[in-house]
C-alpha cells in the first residue's frame, strides 16, 4: 500500500506553556521499567502501534532492543489501571537539554476513554523531571485521528511539518505477520534450545 503521510514535528518549550490534563478514568499509576525487558517493551509498542503502522522497531533482534533499553538516557513508562496497563510512553534524553516522548500510546481497548491527555501530561512530567528545558515529539496522519489536538492542547507548538510518500503494509494482519517473523522470536529459540541442551 502506498500513502502520502504527513509528519508534525511539535516542541514544548518552557513549564509556562505547559496545560496539564488529569485523567478522566482514575486512579492510574505510572510505573517505570527500570529492568530492561525487551520481551515486555516490544509487547508493548507492537500492541499499541500496531493500528498505527508502528513497523520500524518490529524486525528489531531481541539484542538490539537489550541495547536500546540499557542506554542511560532512555526512560520506558508505563500506565496502570488496576494492575492492567494502559498504555506507555519512551523517553530519550538529547543534547542541550532536549528530551524527545520518542514513542507514546494506548493500548487498544483503552483508547477513547479520556486517558490521552492524562497519560501525555505524565510523560511531560517525567520529561522535565529528567532535566528537559524543551520537550519535543512528532505525530503524523498515520496516528489517532485526535492525536495532534492532544499534543496541542498540552501547550505542543507544531515546529516543522514534512510530506513523504511510503510503502506500508495492507492492514493491521499485514502488521502481525511483520511482527512474527522477527528475528526477535528467532533469537529467543535459540537461546532456549542452548539452555536446554547445556
Amino acid at each position: 500500500m502506498i500513502r502520502t503521510v504527513v509528519t508534525h514535528h511539535l516542541e514544548l518549550n518552557g513549564r509556562d506553556r505547559f496545560n496539564p490534563k488529569a485523567c478522566d478514568w482514575a486512579p492510574i499509576e505510572i510505573v517505570q521499567v527500570a529492568v530492561p525487558e525487551p520481551e515486555y517493551c516490544r509487547f508493548l509498542y507492537a500492541t499499541v502501534g500496531e493500528r498505527w503502522y508502528w513497523i520500524d522497531r518490529l524486525q528489531w533482534s531481541y539484542g538490539e532492543w537489550l541495547d536500546r533499553l540499557r542506554k542511560d538516557e532512555i526512560e520506558t513508562w508505563v500506565g496502570y489501571r488496576s494492575g492492567s496497563p494502559i498504555g506507555y510512553f519512551e523517553l530519550e534524553m538529547q543534547a542541550n537539554d532536549n528530551v524527545e516522548i520518542v514513542y507514546f500510546g494506548l493500548l487498544p481497548s483503552f483508547v477513547g476513554k479520556g486517558l490521552g491527555g492524562g497519560l501525555l501530561s505524565e510523560a511531560v512530567k517525567r520529561a522535565w523531571a529528567m532535566g528537559a528545558a524543551r520537550v519535543w515529539l512528532h505525530t503524523c496522519t498515520l496516528d489517532h485521528p485526535a492525536a495532534l489536538t492532544n499534543y496541542r492542547s498540552r501547550g505542543f507548538e507544531v515546529f516543522k511539518t514534512e510530506s513523504k510518500v511510503k510503502s506500508l503494509p495492507d492492514g493491521t494482519s499485514e502488521v502481525r505477520t511483520i511482527a512474527l517473523r522477527s528475528r526477535f522470536y528467532d533469537e529467543l529459540a535459540n537461546d532456549s534450545n542452548e539452555s536446554a541442551h547445556s
